[in-house]
């Protein structure tokens, strides 16, 4: 096992020094000259970036979030800026041979019209070459920054409101409308903190919901490091309270002092657990990762004895639990997880190991909302996959 780890640990490094590589190669070499200030600039920053990316994928576990912070923000955005980086350059390795062969200017001279009407299967100029090499080299940059700030941006304003309605058909009439606000995956860390806290509870305080959920994924660190940074969760206001369940990232870090410390702020800690409020069933079982302390899902403890004739909603990090839900008679499950993707292609990697990657489905007589999340892990930046914080109205198909 130890074997495999340190091979593919050895595959990461391999890549990302290919990739880095390559963009030296693209980005440095064929478009400066050598010596020249450039040619040293970027050959220094082709070694230190990737170290940065390195330092903080691993300084998450390994060193204090003092340090871990001034590592993390370029750290994290370097990644994002490379993923689009080489998608951009990849656009312009196809343009490239169509820019080299674009026909020249008209000369002014005979002599050099001559040399203008030259068969094109003739080699571009080494004029040519750097022009190209610089106008790709240019608009991949460009193009990369614009996308990475943008998403960057998204995260840093805070999620925006989502509505989504859930019709449920053992829902009594007098539980039509009931809003729950559903909210994952903020990621308290080295990158965001109590600001982006604060941002949350007021979006979801200005909503008004009845019920707030919290889907896992709270934090990275410790209640130490980061238990200031959740504090603003105390002033959570809904009629019927705020709960919560473990994510996976809470086992990275120690997930019992995180329940106790969010039933100290006054949210209510959702372990294997079900809790019965007027018109329905709340139900919330540990995430899959507390497997590995004695401490994973127990649907049977969370749903087995309950009354199948009101309806259930259930809050369980992981979508890929739906499976269970269906088996235990759910009628609703509440997930996050998956962050929609977050990086644009990442959806489609995330759709192979998630039944829903984002929005609502039905399996069986069971429906599945995953909602992509209020923050981002690794690169504050979304891309295609907009943060969200959803208030999910429940609809009685008897009022």
């Amino acid at each position: 096992m130890i074997v495999l780890v340190v091979l593919g640990l050895l595959a990461v490094l391999a890549v990302l020094a290919l990739a880095h590589w390559y963009l030296w190669r693209r980005l440095v070499r064929d478009v400066s000259a050598p010596g020249g200030w450039w040619r040293r600039t970027g050959t220094v920053l082709a070694v230190v970036l990737p170290l940065l990316a390195v330092g903080a994928l691993v300084g998450g576990r390994k060193l204090p979030m003092s340090v871990e912070r001034w590592l993390a923000w370029p750290g994290y955005l370097w990644l994002a800026v490379l993923l689009y980086l080489l998608l951009a350059l990849a656009v312009g390795e196809a343009v490239r041979p169509l820019l080299l062969r674009l026909p020249r200017r008209p000369a002014a001279d005979p002599a050099a019209s001559s040399a203008a009407d030259a068969p094109s299967s003739a080699a571009p100029s080494p004029e040519r070459r750097l022009f190209v090499a610089r106008t790709i080299a240019i608009g991949a940059s460009g193009a990369a920054a614009a996308v990475v700030g943008n998403g960057a941006y998204g995260v840093l304003r805070g999620p925006r409101l989502k509505q989504v309605t859930v019709p449920l058909a053992k829902l009594p009439a007098r539980a039509h409308g009931y809003r729950i606000a559903v909210v994952s995956d903020i990621h308290l860390g080295p990158v965001l903190g109590r600001g982006h806290t604060q941002r949350i509870v007021d979006t979801i305080n200005g909503a008004q919901p009845d019920l707030i959920a919290i889907v896992g994924d709270l934090v990275d660190g410790t209640v130490r490091e980061l238990g200031p940074a959740a504090e603003p969760l105390a002033r959570l206001r809904a009629r019927d309270g705020a709960y919560f369940v473990t994510g996976n990232h809470e086992y990275f870090s120690g997930a019992a002092p995180w329940v106790d410390f969010v039933r100290e702020l006054g949210v209510h800690p959702l372990q294997n657990a079900r809790v019965e409020l007027s018109g329905f069933d709340l139900a919330g079982v540990n995430d899959l990762a507390g497997r590995s302390e004695g401490e994973g899902p127990d649907f049977a403890k969370a749903l087995g004895d309950r009354d199948r004739s009101r309806t259930s909603v259930l809050l369980s990090h992981q979508p890929v639990t739906v499976h269970d839900a269906v088996r235990h008679g759910v009628d609703l499950q509440l997930s996050g997880h998956t962050h929609g993707g977050q990086l644009w292609p990442g959806n489609y990697l995330a759709e192979l190991a998630n039944p829903t990657v984002a929005g609502l489905e039905r399996y069986g007589d069971t429906q599945l909302y995953v909602t992509r999340g209020a923050g981002a892990w690794g690169p504050p930046v979304r891309v295609g996959a907009p943060s969200d914080i959803t208030i999910v109205t429940l609809a009685s198909l008897r009022a």
